[in-house]
């Protein structure tokens, strides 16, 4: 699991995506990587939880809707996005939500 959220507060907005992979990587983890460095360079951008076993999810975190429309609409994140609708997911599930309170222990 990877964590980077530490200083997250509320109110903000999750993306949540799950996913299920095909067995083809072709380039999935280096992909993955860059789109991570990518995000964390886009303005808004607050963090990321992400988790891979048999369903994968990642749940990124935006200051506001505007910022979640940029990295949706951002080139190279639309080219990874195309790529893995043709090799790398059998199915997926994007959600928006707003985040209303953050608790986090210890």
């Amino acid at each position: 699991m990877q964590t980077n959220q530490p200083g997250l507060t509320s109110p903000c907005y999750a993306v949540i995506f799950t996913s299920t992979r095909t067995d083809t990587d072709d380039g999935y983890a280096e992909t993955a990587a860059l789109m991570l460095e990518l995000a964390r360079s886009m303005p808004g951008f607050l963090g990321v939880d992400s988790a891979r076993e048999e369903i994968g999810l990642t749940v990124s975190y935006w200051e506001s809707l505007e910022a979640i429309r940029a990295w949706k609409e951002h080139p190279k994140h639309r080219a990874a996005q195309e790529h893995g609708r043709r090799k790398w997911y059998s199915s997926f599930t994007t959600r928006v939500c707003r985040v209303e309170r953050v608790e986090m222990f210890p």
